[in-house]
């Protein structure tokens, strides 16, 4: 029996730009994004298998010199600028007296506040690339009403009032549950942010996780040397990572393969997925992974990983179960 489609992949097909599937995207940046008139710009849906309909995902261009339309929406909103320099309006309905503005370029990080309206900017002579992972599947799947998604004018004032250090960086960081948590609602450069140790995730192993802007969608920054993999883990489907520095390849697989699958004749269930700066993935609900980064000589993929080279850096972001 065919799958029928959700509200949300309904919505997708009905904006008008297309929708990459798999278990993930070599590189975002060489995506194929086409013109889409509600938002401005261009863009491209990505539709991962691990995503399961926690979470959304897409690729966004602004023109040189040119502005996205303001839009505001129902759902949250977390947007890496990939390439290029700009600033973002925000501001609520019926203020715009009020509206915010913060600059950004090249590895900034940041949260839109839930059903603002806001306004991305280029500010440059040459086109801004941003990937923006939001939770619009649930809301949309949820109501059932795209209109009221994008259309309420509620104003979540405990979530954003126009204060005017909102999107000024912070260094407020605590422990939580063995790791260190930054509250911030906007980092500059996610690339070359401080990472604290995480020793019991291994030797040089660094990982910062961080709210933004009182979302639900949380997510960590994680930082590994090469040489070194990541240990086999699984958790719940949504969560999608993206590579932020150096290449490297990660291996899922689904639980009935066994802890080791290639020694338990279950090789062919491995999944694997290449990666650079740019790559973005989802591994499905329960599926074992392992991250391997390579020494950057050496073609992705290498096995063993060499051990000289860029420590790996990712960022993962997905609904905070």
């Amino acid at each position: 029996m065919a799958k029928r489609d959700t509200s949300y992949e309904l919505w997708m097909r009905q904006e008008g730009i297309p929708v990459v599937e798999g278990y993930g995207v070599k590189d975002v940046r060489e995506l194929a994004l086409k013109p889409w008139p509600r938002a401005g710009g261009k863009g491209a849906f990505i539709d991962l298998k691990g995503m399961e309909g926690f979470t959304g995902m897409y690729v966004g261009e602004i023109p040189p010199g040119g502005a996205l339309n303001p839009e505001h929406h129902l759902y949250e909103e977390l947007v890496y600028i990939i390439q290029g320099i700009g600033a973002t309006e925000v501001w609520s309905a019926g203020e715009e007296k009020r509206k915010m503005h913060f600059e950004w370029q090249q590895g900034s990080l940041f949260a839109i506040p839930l059903n603002t309206r806001h306004r991305m900017i280029n500010g440059s002579k040459e086109p801004v690339f941003f990937l923006a992972v939001t939770s619009a599947p649930l809301m949309i799947d949820l109501l059932h009403n795209v209109p009221f998604v994008m259309g309420s004018d509620y104003k979540f004032g405990d979530r954003f009032d126009a204060e005017s250090n909102y999107f000024v960086p912070t260094n407020a960081r605590q422990e939580v549950g063995g790791f260190i948590n930054w509250e911030t609602n906007f980092i500059a450069d996610a690339r070359g942010a401080l990472v604290d140790p995480s020793e019991a995730k291994g030797f040089g192993v660094k990982i910062t996780s961080f709210d933004m802007g009182g979302s639900t969608l949380v997510g960590h920054i994680a930082e590994w040397p090469v040489g070194r993999y990541h240990k086999a883990h699984f958790h719940q489907g949504g969560a999608i990572l993206l590579i932020l520095r150096s290449q490297g390849y990660t291996l899922m697989w689904p639980q009935e393969a066994g802890l080791r699958p290639y020694k338990n004749g279950n090789g062919s269930k491995v999944v694997r997925v290449d990666w650079c700066e740019g790559s973005v993935f989802s591994p499905p609900s329960g599926w074992w992974q392992t991250l391997r980064p390579c020494r950057e000589s050496s073609p992705a993929g290498t096995d063993p990983p060499a051990r000289a080279g860029t420590p790996c850096r990712c960022s993962a972001a997905g609904p905070e179960w």
